[in-house]
C-alpha cells in the first residue's frame, strides 16, 4: 500500500498540533508510541476478537475501521519523528493467524519499536498493522478514505480548541 499523500497530510497535521501547542521542540516520540498502544487496544476492544467470554458481537465495520485509522495516525506521526522523508510501500504478509494474534504481533512490534527507534523496526510495525487491516477486511481505498475523513475532523478539532 502507498501511503505518501496520507503521510504528507499527516506531517500538516503534526506541524499545526506542534505550532499550537508550543511542541515544536520537544521530543514526541514516546507519547506518540504510547497513543498508538492506545489507539491498538481500542481498536480490539471494537473487534472483540478476544472476549471469549461475551457473546456480544464486534461493532459495525464503520467504527471498527475508524479506530484502525486512529492508529494510522499515530503510525504514520511516528515516523516523521525518525525524519522519514519518504515511506517505503507497506505490504500485507500472509494472513494465517487469528485476529488475537495479529494484534499481539502488532503490539510486540511496537514494543520492539520502542527499545530500538529504529526506521527497520518501525517498518516491520508498520506492515504488521498494515496485515492487521487486511485481516479486518480493509481495502486500501477503504483505509485511505477513512483516513482522510478523520483527518478532516482532526484538523477541525484543532480550530475549535479540541
Amino acid at each position: 500500500m502507498d501511503f505518501e499523500q496520507l503521510y504528507k497530510m499527516q506531517k500538516e497535521l503534526d506541524e499545526k498540533i506542534e505550532k499550537k501547542h508550543g511542541l515544536e521542540e520537544e521530543r514526541l516520540i514516546e507519547r506518540k508510541v504510547l497513543a498508538l498502544l492506545v489507539e491498538i487496544g481500542e481498536l480490539a476492544n471494537e473487534t472483540r476478537c478476544f472476549k471469549f467470554w461475551s457473546v456480544k458481537p464486534p461493532s459495525d465495520r464503520e467504527v471498527i475501521l475508524e479506530e484502525y485509522v486512529d492508529g494510522l495516525h499515530f503510525l504514520l506521526s511516528i515516523g516523521h519523528e525518525l525524519y522519514i522523508e519518504k515511506l517505503p510501500e507497506m505490504k500485507a504478509r500472509k494472513i494465517d493467524k487469528s485476529l488475537t494474534d495479529l494484534f499481539l504481533n502488532v503490539y510486540q512490534k511496537t514494543a520492539k519499536f520502542s527499545e530500538y527507534l529504529s526506521v527497520q523496526a518501525y517498518i516491520d510495525l508498520f506492515n504488521d498493522y498494515v496485515t492487521l487491516g487486511s485481516a479486518l477486511g480493509f481495502s486500501e481505498e477503504d483505509i485511505i478514505s477513512a483516513y482522510m475523513a478523520k483527518n478532516e475532523v482532526n484538523h477541525a478539532r484543532q480550530n475549535q480548541g479540541y
